[in-house]
C-alpha cells in the first residue's frame, strides 16, 4: 500500500518529458542546426531505439525458446540478437556525444 501511495506521489508531479527526455541528444556544438532538422534526427534515434529494444526482446524469446527445446543454436542465435541489440542501443543513445567528441578534434 505505501509503495502504491509513493508511486502515484511521484508520478503526479512529472511529465512524460521525464521519461523521453533521455532519447533526445545534448546538441553540444550542433546547436544551431534547424528545428526541423533537430525533430528529424531525435525521430530518427527513437525509432532506432524502439527497433533495436524490440530486437533484444525478440533475442530474449529466442532463448528461452532455446533453452525450453534444448536447442543450443536457437539460444546461441537470442544471445547473438540480444548482445548485438545492446550494442546498436549504447552507439545510438551515445551518437550526438560521439559526433562532438570528433568535431572536436577538428577543430
Amino acid at each position: 500500500m505505501y509503495a502504491t501511495q509513493q508511486a502515484l506521489e511521484l508520478a503526479a508531479g512529472g511529465g512524460i518529458d521525464g521519461i523521453t527526455g533521455g532519447i533526445k541528444p545534448d546538441w553540444a556544438v550542433f546547436g544551431p542546426l534547424g528545428g526541423k532538422a533537430k525533430v528529424i534526427v531525435g525521430v530518427v534515434m527513437a525509432g532506432a531505439v524502439l527497433f533495436l529494444l524490440g530486437s533484444a526482446i525478440i533475442g530474449a524469446v529466442h532463448i528461452r525458446v532455446g533453452n525450453q527445446q534444448h536447442n543450443s543454436m536457437e539460444t546461441k542465435k537470442g544471445q547473438t540478437m540480444v548482445s548485438s541489440s545492446l550494442i546498436g542501443l549504447f552507439a545510438v543513445a551515445s551518437m550526438s556525444t560521439l559526433f562532438g567528441i570528433v568535431y572536436g578534434f577538428g577543430i
